[in-house]
Parts: C-alpha cells; structure tokens; sequence
C-alpha cells in the first residue's frame, strides 16, 4: 500500500471511530410528562428526548441548551399513535428558547388555550437562538389577539428551518424579527407549511436596520427561502386597522453585512384575503412559480415599507384577483434598481402596474374560466393549469433554485407564461399538492 492511500484509509477509519465514539456517547432518553423537565437539563449534542404521548402542562424551556452542527439535540413526541400534546400555561411562552443552538423540535402538538402567550418564542432577553428545526408541529388555539403568534423570535436568529408544521386560526402565523427592525431573522428556510385563518399575518419576516454583533452571526450575503407552503386568509381575517396581508417580507439592512441579503419566494399557494393582498415586500426578492388567488380583492404588491423595493424579479406566476393583480410602487427619490415583472399568468381588475413588463398575459378575472381548467372552484378542486399552450418569446432563466420546474415541480419551458407548463400533459390536479403540507 502507498503512502497517500494509506494515510487516505487511515482517515477514514480515524472518522468512522469518532462517529462511533459520538452515536456511542449521544443518547435516546425515554420520557413522560411527569418527568421530561427534568431530563432538559442534561441534554448534549446528539441526545434525542423521546416523549411519550400524553399531555405535558409546564412547558418546554429551552433555555442554556445547545447541540453542534451535525449533531442537534433533538426533541421529539411520537410519529402516530397518539400525539405529545403541550397545553399553554398563563405567562409563560410554551416551547421557549433562550440562548438556544442546534436544536430540532418534531412532532408535537401546541394548544394555546386561547391564552395570550406564543406557541415557539426565541425570547427577547436572549442573545441568540440560531439553527433551530421545527417540524411536524401542530400549532391550534393561539388566536387570543392578533400579538398572539404560533412562532416567534425576539432575539438575534438564523440559521432557522420551519417545516411541515400546521398552524390553524393564530392571531399571527410566523412573526419574524423583532417590531423596531432590531432582532434580525437572517438566513432561514420556511417551507412545506400549512398556514390558516390567521387574525394577522400568516407569516411576517420584520425589516432589518442593521446586523447586531453577535458571535457566529452571519456577514456574509444570505437568503431566505420561502417555498411549498400554503398561506391563506380565507376566514377570521381582522379588518381596519389591524388588517394585515397573508405574507410580508421586510427589507434587509440598507447598509454593511447584510445589504445584499434576499428572499426567495416560489412554489408557494396564497389563497384569500379580504382586506389586504397576498403578498407584499420590499427589499430583494426573487417571487416565482406561485399561485395566488383573491377574488375578495389584490394579490402582490411590491412598495416601501420602512424602506423600498430594489432587486426584484416577478415570474412564472399564475394570479387571480378582483383587484390588483401585480402592483409595483417606488418612492420618487428611489435608486433605478431592477424590478423586472415577466411571464406572469394574470387575471385581475387591475393586472399589472409598475417595473419593467415583459412576456406577460393579462386580462380580466372573467376571462380566467377560457384558459384555465377550474379558476372558480375552492381548493383542493381549484385548479388554474391551462387549457391550452400559453407560450410566449423564451426567456433567460436566472440560476435560482427549482425556477427551471413548474409549480407542479415538472420542467418548465423557459417560453411559459404562468406558473404551469402548458406543454405536459396534466395528469392530476396540482392542487392536490397541499396534501404535502399535513404532519406526517
């Protein structure tokens, strides 16, 4: 044996001990609601708390608790049968996190008792709670008022992933990032959720004036994602002054780490809003492949919130509102950024107003049952894949990820106009897709 491929072997059996040596010293630990408090504790890298079903009355703190890259702690009810279910308590946030790292949570359920506290809260006296994973969390009875939020941060945050969670009739779905733009929520990944009947927003990511230093926070350019989620505002919508669309995203700091920070919003469902649009943003986005629906009035407005839209690029949707279908709005002063709009399926009372237009098909709401298969009917039977090819000039397709796919996630060509590709046979409703949102 060489030199080189020895010391190669050597490697790699030196990695498998360690690895040995980790799942060896890592642990399973079995717990119940009358005992899992005082497991948290002595919780290290690579433990995984396994909770029995039953029903858990004083609350999940987190707090001094951290796991390593590779190796989260992981904090786990049952898959089926039977559910961890965690009933809120009066003045205390249920799942709380305080200076809290590499961290998965899967598989519970949270019931807010319709008290005024937050399902999962990153407090706001902690300095960090980064690389967190919620998942298959089911989050019902957090509708109290519209400050009362499913999921939450108040501290320095990144790092995060939120999945396959389901969360049901919230005063606010997500809120991300702290009201005065400190507290900032950098780099996370928000996607296969199912988001309902929320009083406020069903997702709010709150604009950044500036990157805290914090140990480990991110300088570098980061983007956050938002895909495959379904976010709807069809019933308990406030109205007035507390009206709120389904999704707002705020802008990034407008100077130093972080001022070339984006969103990647694609292949997402937003459904109904009777007082405010789907979608609104600012800052750097890139909004691609979804769907929206509003016959109660606008689908996507891109305008200054606490700042103003700057690189952004609107395409491959599919859209139908009785009021605006795309709206663009910049301040006088505002730097001449891209704001490109194109290839969009638009079907509105007012289709599209602002940026720089190109390849897009717009017409009236009416029209959208002459080339769409079920525009009118309710999910899952809505349906808006076309009829017929809606082609137009080709495009050049920017490198971001999954834009050569269709919302239905078959390969787009870069000639389609809409969220659909027109050109495959459809085989099955592409509504059907929210089913990918239900725990698992």
């Amino acid at each position: 044996m060489n030199f080189s491929v020895r010391c190669g072997v050597t490697g790699i059996i030196g990695a498998w001990l360690m690895l040995q040596a980790a799942t060896l010293h890592a642990e399973v630990i079995q717990a119940d609601p009358g005992n899992y408090r005082a497991q948290l504790a002595s919780l290290k890298a690579g433990d995984h708390l396994q909770l029995a079903p039953g029903d858990y009355y004083r609350g999940l703190p987190l707090h001094n608790l951290a796991g390593e890259a590779g190796k989260p702690i992981v904090i786990a009810g049952p898959a089926a049968p039977g559910r961890a279910i965690f009933h809120a308590r009066a003045g205390a946030h249920t799942v709380s996190l305080l200076n809290a790292a590499y961290i998965e949570i899967r598989n519970l359920e949270l019931d807010g008792e319709n008290l005024p506290v937050d399902g999962v809260r990153a407090e706001g006296h902690a300095q960090f709670a980064h690389h967190i994973t919620l998942t298959h969390l089911l989050i019902v009875g957090h509708g109290n008022n519209q400050q009362t939020v499913a999921i939450s941060t108040k501290c320095p945050a990144w790092g995060w992933v939120i999945r396959d969670n389901v969360i049901r009739g919230a005063g606010t779905g997500m809120y991300l990032g702290n009201s005065d733009g400190s507290d900032p929520f950098i780099g996370g990944v928000i996607e296969y959720n199912l988001i309902t009947d929320t009083l406020g927003y069903n997702l709010q990511i709150k604009h950044q004036i500036g990157r805290p230093e914090v140990p480990g926070i991110p300088t570098a350019p980061q983007q956050t994602v938002i895909r495959y989620n379904v976010f709807s505002k069809a019933e308990n919508s406030s109205a007035g002054g507390l009206a709120r669309p389904n999704v707002l995203v705020g802008h990034a700091p407008t100077a130093g780490a972080g001022v070339d920070d984006r969103y990647l919003v694609y292949g997402n469902f937003f459904y109904r809003n009777p007082t405010e649009a789907l979608f609104q943003g600012e800052g750097n986005i890139a909004f691609y492949n979804n769907v929206l629906v509003n016959p109660d009035g606008d689908a996507l407005h891109i305008q200054p919130h606490h700042d103003q839209p700057k690189q952004i690029w609107i395409a491959y949707n599919s859209i139908i509102a009785s009021g605006d279908g795309v709206r663009i709005l910049t301040r006088a002063e505002s730097p001449a950024n891209v704001r490109d709009v194109t290839h969009n399926l638009i079907f509105a009372g007012r289709p599209l107003a602002g940026g720089t237009q190109l390849g897009n098909r717009v017409s009236q709401p009416g029209q959208a049952a002459v080339w769409l298969r079920r525009p009118d009917a309710a999910p899952p039977l809505l349906d808006l894949s076309p009829l017929k090819s809606l082609d137009g000039a080709a495009a050049t397709l920017p490198n971001l990820p999954d834009v050569a796919n269709d919302y239905a996630g078959r390969p787009r060509n870069a000639a389609d106009i809409g969220a659909f590709n027109s050109d495959v046979p459809q085989r099955r409703n592409p509504m059907a897709l929210i089913s990918r949102m239900l725990p698992r």
